[in-house]
């Protein structure tokens, strides 16, 4: 044995004998991920990051949770070996009533996360799960199962969230979001930010951090792990966790600001920025509730995904970063170049976009959603200037695709649905035209953008600029720049949209509000006051 496998095979004993005790250390003489420890013995708590469940099914979902005693340590207080968990689920909250149990691994390979897929559970009910290791046990978290396919539903509420800069300020909104008792939280991305720790914020004049991030700009699966780990130790984004199953897909701060296909904003040769996909992605399923099917191959990851909710709505996950063409016009805020035009242009990709017009096709559900994370509505972001004026990383700066799907929902008659988008960090509710300069006819479909839960700090009603842009864009119907979540409310005879907001997340225990409700009813796209 070299200096240098000395030297890690002792720091990993230190840190084992910090987390597990004594009873560990013989799971580190061989360090191998085939050595398992049935019955560890941790002296930290090793449930640290909570536990989630998502990806629901008419018979089961997942369950997550991730062992991580020492979550910023190098090895985030584990020995190199797999680790027996076990897990419960029960019909009641007291578990008087469990209907499965097992035990599972927790490997290294993965983090020592955890991903348990249930199955041949009762359609449309909640259940309650929990996880033991040694003799440690986490809370209990709710889950749901999905209505039977086909089934007659005549009710949904659920809750988007996403853009949570965990330097720009506190979790309150998902304090909240967990007592909305949702059937289930769409996560439209941003789950993390990748960025450098910032003391001081510029984009608005100096402005202070709420908090810290723990390390610089995160490039390693070491880092994002960390990261991660910041985050899910948050104790309201467990709460909203605990509280009903997720659906999560990804933006782009999971990976890289802007990051689309195998490039990045900074030039790095496609070949490297590989690498740091490939790492982002694994520490993305690590972290997330997520199917086997989602698992990482290389540097790409089948996030795209498809829920339906029994005859009442039909839910399309959609990636909209990892088969898209290079953002226009050098990605400039603004601009107005040919590239925009390009009829080269992609978003989806076609194998995703085949993909979601054959469920839409085959659908009988009264509603069709697409969730996905960039607007769609083509708005003049600077409409004192001449051209349009677009946001190139958004679907604004795709013209000739944004315009295909479009015409592809009219053509095939889709005239009830919602479009599901985050990134903004504002509010909107508006309507979708083939053209947006030109609204020719009734609306094709309608969008929703909900805001961040921290990025973009406080916030206020309306930023002033935003004020021009409604008035020369008559598609937007409603702007909010405070931060918050968004409650739909689905019904046979209409959908309706909660804008919920918070007063500040610079401080903990904002109340929580509504801001404005907006309605559509099937069959007329097109968004009024509710």
């Amino acid at each position: 044995m070299d200096k240098k496998q000395a030297f890690r095979l002792e720091l990993s004993r230190r840190h084992a004998l910090k987390s597990f005790g004594v009873a560990a250390i013989a799971g580190l003489a061989i360090a191998s991920p085939s050595r398992i420890l049935a019955k560890p013995v941790f002296r930290q708590y090793p449930f640290t990051l909570g536990i989630a469940s998502g990806d629901p099914s008419p018979d089961g979902f997942v369950i997550w949770t991730r062992l991580a005693p020492d979550p910023f340590a190098l090895d985030y207080g584990m020995p190199m070996a797999a680790v027996e968990v076990g897990y419960e689920v029960a019909t009641d909250r007291g578990f008087r009533d469990v209907v499965r149990k097992g035990m599972t691994l927790a490997r290294p390979e993965l983090g020592h996360s955890v991903h348990v897929e249930l199955s041949g559970l009762d359609a449309d009910r909640d259940y309650y799960y929990r996880f033991t290791s040694g003799d440690e046990r986490t809370y209990r978290g709710r889950a749901r199962t999905t209505p039977a396919i086909g089934a007659s539903v005549d009710r949904l509420r659920f809750a988007v969230a996403g853009c949570q800069n965990y330097e720009e300020g506190y979790y309150t909104a998902y304090r909240h979001l967990a007592e909305e008792n949702p059937d289930f939280v769409y996560c439209y991305g941003d789950y993390i930010y990748e960025y450098r720790d910032a003391p001081v914020r510029h984009w608005a004049g100096p402005v202070a951090s709420v908090r810290r991030h723990f390390e610089g700009e995160v490039q390693s699966i070491g880092d994002y792990r960390r990261r991660y780990a910041q985050y899910k130790m948050d104790i309201d984004l467990q709460r909203a966790h605990a509280a009903a199953p997720w659906l999560t897909v990804w933006d782009d701060h999971e990976i890289d600001n802007n990051w689309v296909s195998h490039l990045d904003q900074d030039g790095t040769p496609p070949e490297l920025f590989r690498l740091r996909q490939q790492m982002a992605m694994q520490a993305y399923y690590e972290h997330m509730p997520l199917r086997a099917a989602s698992l990482p191959v290389g540097a790409s990851m089948q996030i795209y995904r498809h829920m339906p909710w029994g005859n009442l709505a039909d839910i399309n996950l959609l990636d909209t970063r990892q088969f898209r063409s290079d953002q226009p016009c050098n990605d400039s805020w603004g601009a107005d170049c040919d590239d925009v035009r390009s009829r080269d242009a992609d978003v989806l990709g076609q194998r995703q976009l085949d993909w979601l017009l054959g469920n839409m096709g085959r659908s009988e559900a009264t509603w069709q959603v697409l969730a996905q994370q960039i607007m769609m509505m083509d708005l003049d972001r600077m409409p004192d200037q001449e051209g349009l004026q677009v946001n190139p990383d958004s679907w604004g700066g795709y013209q000739v695709p944004r315009a295909r799907l479009l015409e592809e929902l009219s053509r095939r008659g889709h005239d009830s649905t919602i479009v599901l988008t985050g990134d903004e960090h504002q509010h909107f509710a508006g309507n979708l035209y083939e053209d947006g300069t030109d609204r020719a006819g009734s609306p094709i479909a309608t969008e929703f953008v909900t805001t961040s839960i921290t990025s973009g700090g406080d916030g206020e009603l309306q930023r002033a600029d935003m004020r021009e842009i409604q008035a020369a864009n008559p598609q937007l119907v409603y702007n909010n720049y405070q931060r918050g979540y968004a409650i739909c409310d689905v019904t046979r005879d209409q959908w309706t949209t909660h804008h919920r907001v918070v007063e500040k997340v610079s401080e903990r225990g904002a109340p929580i509000s509504t801001a404005a409700s907006f309605a559509v009813a099937p069959g007329s796209p097109g968004v009024q006051r509710a």
